[in-house]
């Protein structure tokens, strides 16, 4: 089938994979489809067997087609933010055609010239993001199509990752009968789908806490900064229920998501639940309190490792504060506990959609917005990454959502004119009059952002 207004978004991770099928009618996103698999073959958010995350994946893709009533063929993967780094790029050309108007080839060249790299062999470019262009010398232009320069220059941010990861993550999808539209670092997608323009612009921070690992990432000025990942999540916490209470891991998942709290404080001691316990034949009465202070105890440790890394870069002065993405982000009193370690504010995320809403659909969900707010320009940069330049010209996508994506590469309309500039709109509502609040941005600038 024809996937022209298909978006088809898929999460890898650690304890599931979720798939989700939307179309965009009139701009808007509608999901008509959804598919979730147990995982395999997966630790810490990395596939390490090929053949069982392939098998499981192409489970997931089999439910999300029966409810979409279509044949999936292309997908747009999600990746985690494990060990990437962020690197700044540049790339100049002459401009080729004899009446020196800029086209797409050109656009794509200069892109191929910023991609020009000396990478280590165990690193791989997973995506590229155009911040500027240059023609002639005049900065700050989103869209140098239809200009006439003699040199075109482009600016960007490249982002690198292991080649283990990357290739294991496309054998898998190749092997489960998927072609890959888009890689997209999770950290990235997530920003345009769990923070709003104002929060993109002058800083915010995700913690996307999945089964096997916690990231935390920095956005500002719609970009990707910093990202860190804690290799403990939500089965860590699992783990440490089955072993304190002597009970089966089905058990203890159970347990965190049926009597899980993670305040200790909002529980009581009185309020109990039975607990199979391995080499008894009846259950154990425990309350819910102690359950919430083991599940406490770990959170606690997870946010306390983020925070010392947050504190090095002074990323928690920034105005956007916390938002808490990820399975885990749903235990009840989360939001407390983490306002209390990280001493900012502290939301959760949860997509709107019927039958979407909880907060480990937020990545296969913000993969989708991701690729249908990208402009054309940025999509004819990403086509430097594998030379297929008829498909990311060919891809036609309305006027991009009031939420951009958290990158220098803004949507800008298709057409393009000599004398076209572009502006960042500010969100002037996120806390014009907290003067004590400039100090420690200008400090958070000063150690971090140049």
């Amino acid at each position: 089938m024809d996937n022209s207004g298909i978006y088809v978004g898929l999460d890898i991770g650690t304890t599931s994979i979720k798939v989700i099928v939307a179309e965009r009618v009139k701009g808007q996103m509608n999901v008509i489809g959804v598919g979730s698999e147990r995982s395999n073959g997966l630790s810490r958010g990395v596939i390490v067997d090929i053949d069982k995350a392939a098998s499981a994946i192409k489970s997931a893709v089999r439910q999300a087609e029966e409810k979409a009533s279509i044949e999936i063929k292309k997908i747009i993967a999600g990746v985690p933010a494990n060990l990437v780094k962020i690197e700044r790029c540049r790339g100049m050309i002459a401009v080729a055609d004899e009446s020196k108007e800029i086209n797409n080839e050109d656009v794509q060249n200069v892109a191929a010239a910023a991609l020009v790299q000396s990478l280590p062999p165990e690193r791989e470019v997973l995506d590229v993001i155009p911040d500027e262009f240059v023609v002639d010398g005049f900065d700050g232009i989103k869209d140098p199509r239809g200009m006439v320069g003699v040199r075109l220059e482009m600016h960007g941010t490249l982002f690198t990752g292991p080649k283990t990861i990357i290739h294991n993550t496309r054998k898998a999808i190749e092997k489960a009968g998927l072609q890959i539209e888009q890689i997209v670092i999770a950290p990235l997608a997530l920003s345009s789908l769990v923070l709003n323009d104002g929060e993109q612009d002058f800083g915010s921070i995700i913690v996307d806490m999945g089964g096997g690992q916690t990231t935390a990432a920095v956005i500002h000025d719609h970009q990707l900064k910093y990202t860190y990942v804690d290799q403990e999540g939500g089965q860590y916490i699992t783990k440490d229920i089955s072993v304190v209470l002597n009970t089966s891991i089905e058990n203890a998942e159970k347990l965190k998501r049926d009597y899980g709290n993670a305040d200790a404080e909002q529980t009581s001691d009185e309020d109990e639940f039975p607990v199979e316990v391995v080499g008894q034949s009846t259950p154990t009465q425990i309350s819910e309190q102690y359950l919430a202070e083991i599940i406490e105890a770990r959170l606690d440790q997870i946010f306390d490792k983020l925070k010392q890394h947050l504190d090095d870069i002074h990323a928690l002065d920034l105005p956007g504060g916390v938002v808490l993405t990820g399975g885990v982000a749903a235990l009840p009193g989360i939001t407390d506990l983490a306002s209390q370690i990280f001493g900012t504010r502290v939301r959760v995320f949860t997509p709107n959609q019927m039958g979407l809403r909880h907060p480990s659909f937020d990545e296969a969900l913000a993969v989708i917005k991701y690729q249908a707010a990208l402009s054309e320009v940025a999509l004819l940069v990403k086509s430097a990454l594998t030379g297929d330049t008829r498909a990311s010209v060919a891809l036609d996508f309305s006027e991009p959502a009031p939420s951009q994506p958290a990158t220098g590469s803004q949507p800008a309309p298709v057409q393009s004119a000599p004398t076209k500039t572009t502006k960042k709109q500010p969100a002037k509502q996120q806390h014009p009059d907290q003067e004590s609040g400039l100090s420690r941005f200008k400090n958070f600038f000063n150690h971090f952002f140049d």
